[in-house]
């Protein structure tokens, strides 16, 4: 069978029973992968025309725009046209599952917490992608964002307490700095894009700001000249956090700046009051060429992805890894 490769136009033969990820490979088409067992959703591509089968790589919105599926788990049944995501933005940082010490784990805010740790092996990762942690064997794995980079002497993450929960209402209890935990990672195709000169837009809500300020800072600190702006909404002040980092960077560089959306907001309060969608339609009319970055709640990410389409957006340029949380 024959696929033709977009947007390269480069046609390739696939052998029967072969993924389309093996079929890729074998004919030297360069496209991002890393756990191959369908969990990291990085190897996402879109099927133009033909029958492939496999797993579904996108809901809502994306979902809307053509049937994606992951490359390693599925398999052409037709001749077909598979278009893949920029293929001078690789990244083919494979998963591992390693031992990492607890450093610290720090308040952020009354109900989100800094856990930071040290690995026994390199842990490579592109800014943006995540890593799921095991805190205990029963059910104690959980996905969280690297809020770092790979420069940094440990790895940051930033941790939601949830009242109840089955994991995160523990931690402040057992936490033990010294121990160790189980690390598998890194996952996740919402990393940074480098090789453009486009303007960008992080949008974060709530622990979001983790991934989000992993892009930021691995934009500014590589040299990336872009215009780099950041929304970040919160339901109050109480629930904020990081603001002196962002000022400190909003200071160092000159191509960053950041805005505040708070559900409610105090008197005389100098950020903008209102949702994270409703400050882009007021700051941002115009997003066309735009790259936006997302992270948060996933009812967030579907109505923010609305409002930068209607404003221009290319939806192959918005990049989001929803988490969909159950019992944390």
């Amino acid at each position: 069978m024959e696929i033709l490769i977009k947007p390269t136009n480069k046609t390739i033969s696939a052998s029967q029973g072969s993924t389309l990820l093996e079929a890729f490979l074998e004919n030297d088409i360069a496209i991002s992968y890393s756990c191959l067992s369908g969990r990291c959703g990085t190897c996402r591509c879109k099927v133009i025309e033909g029958s492939v089968n496999g797993p579904a790589a996108a809901e809502g919105r994306l979902a809307q725009h053509g049937q994606f599926v992951l490359a390693c788990q599925s398999r052409v049944e037709t001749d077909s046209i598979i278009e893949i995501p920029e293929p001078d933005e690789i990244v083919t940082h494979p998963t591992k599952t390693i031992k990492a010490e607890i450093v610290s784990f720090d308040i952020l805010s009354n109900d989100v917490r800094r856990l930071r740790l040290k690995t026994n092996k390199t842990f490579d990762y592109s800014p943006g992608q995540f890593a799921n942690l095991t805190f205990w064997r029963e059910d104690g794995t959980r996905s969280y964002s690297m809020a770092g980079t790979t420069d940094d002497d440990s790895l940051e993450f930033h941790i939601r307490l949830v009242p109840n929960g089955r994991v995160t209402s523990k931690l402040d209890e057992q936490i033990k700095i010294g121990e160790s935990i189980k690390l598998n990672g890194p996952l996740g195709a919402s990393y940074l894009r480098r090789k453009n000169t486009d303007p960008m837009l992080c949008i974060a809500t709530g622990t979001g700001l983790a991934p989000i300020l992993s892009i930021v800072r691995g934009a500014l600190e590589s040299g990336m000249q872009n215009n780099i702006q950041l929304v970040f909404g919160a339901r109050t002040e109480e629930d904020l956090y990081g603001l002196d980092y962002l000022e400190k960077l909003a200071s160092e560089y000159a191509n960053f700046q950041y805005l505040i959306a708070l559900d409610h907001t105090k008197p005389n309060s100098p950020h903008f009051r209102g949702l994270v969608t409703e400050a882009i339609t007021e700051r941002f009319p115009e997003l066309k060429n735009w790259r936006i970055y997302l992270a948060g709640a996933p009812a967030m990410v579907e109505a923010a992805s609305l409002v930068c389409s209607k404003r221009g957006a290319d939806i192959d340029r918005i990049y989001a890894d929803a988490f969909y949380p159950s019992g944390v």
